[in-house]
């Protein structure tokens, strides 16, 4: 079957998990800008990241057939530099025309401080005065849901901003209706140690339904899976789902909402 997943971070990542995930079907992935490991040092720093993003990831992926998108943004890890990271928002716009841009992200919030909020809505700012799709990072753990009520708080107080147009990532049990009551896409991220597993994930389905929600991989640096999607497809052909249903949440509904993006120009599989 062939799938997208709408989130992972090929830099992190070897060549040959870009062949693995060719071989199980993927044919478009979309990658996030993120934290380093580190906190970089200058806006140069993510000028340099920024064109990796959009010049040498694209190259790396159609080698194996795989069609690159990506999302501009300084993480929120490192939004406590205030200062650097309005020159990184000021800078963004110079990448904004590149062919594999879908928009702003992920921005969200790491530890809910007051800095995060700010340079969050920054973020927004730039995005809705640019017209971007939003890709929103709800934080790890313990931190998660008081940081998702504050993300969905914050964006319900402007009417400029279109649910519609705005994917809030990692969702569980405890915050997905968060999201998805107030017309937002949501996505459900597959760790093989912490957020979600594919038993888990199926379960969400199960409890809220397949209308905006998807599924990644978040392939990183750390403990993690790049071809965690197909074994969510696995899992729900275990469950007895019909191929359309499984198509529907890791094909159609991440190219649903892409195609919102006026640079996403998909080219279907033969």
């Amino acid at each position: 079957m062939y799938y997208i997943d709408p989130h992972i971070h090929m830099v992190s990542r070897t060549t040959d998990d870009y062949e693995r995930m060719a071989r199980m079907g993927c044919v478009a992935m979309s990658e996030p800008a993120f934290w380093a490991g580190f906190d970089r040092g200058s806006v140069d720093s993510f000028r340099d990241y920024f064109r990796q993003l959009t010049e040498f990831e694209p190259k790396r992926a159609a080698a194996v057939g795989i069609q690159h998108y990506t999302w501009l943004c300084i993480n929120a890890k490192e939004a406590e530099n205030v200062s650097l990271s309005r020159e990184v928002i000021a800078m963004i716009p110079e990448f904004l025309d590149k062919p594999n841009v879908l928009g702003i992200g992920e921005i969200g919030l790491n530890k809910n401080t007051k800095n995060e909020a700010q340079i969050f809505w920054e973020h927004m700012e730039l995005a809705l005065k640019t017209d971007e799709l939003i890709l929103i990072h709800t934080p790890h753990l313990a931190d998660k849901y008081k940081g998702t009520r504050m993300i969905v708080d914050m964006l319900l107080d402007d009417p400029r901003i279109k649910p519609e147009r705005v994917l809030i990532d990692h969702v569980e049990e405890h915050t997905v209706k968060v999201a998805r009551d107030h017309g937002f896409w949501c996505a459900m991220t597959l760790y093989p140690v912490t957020k979600c597993t594919p038993s888990r994930a199926v379960d969400i389905i199960e409890m809220v339904g397949d209308e905006k929600i998807m599924v990644n991989s978040a392939g990183d640096w750390g403990p993690s899976n790049p071809t965690a999607v197909p074994d969510l497809v696995q899992e729900m052909r275990r469950r007895g789902y019909s191929e359309a249903k499984i198509k529907k949440i890791v094909y159609d509904n991440p190219l649903e909402f892409f195609r919102q993006s006026k640079r996403f120009k998909f080219r279907e599989p033969a």
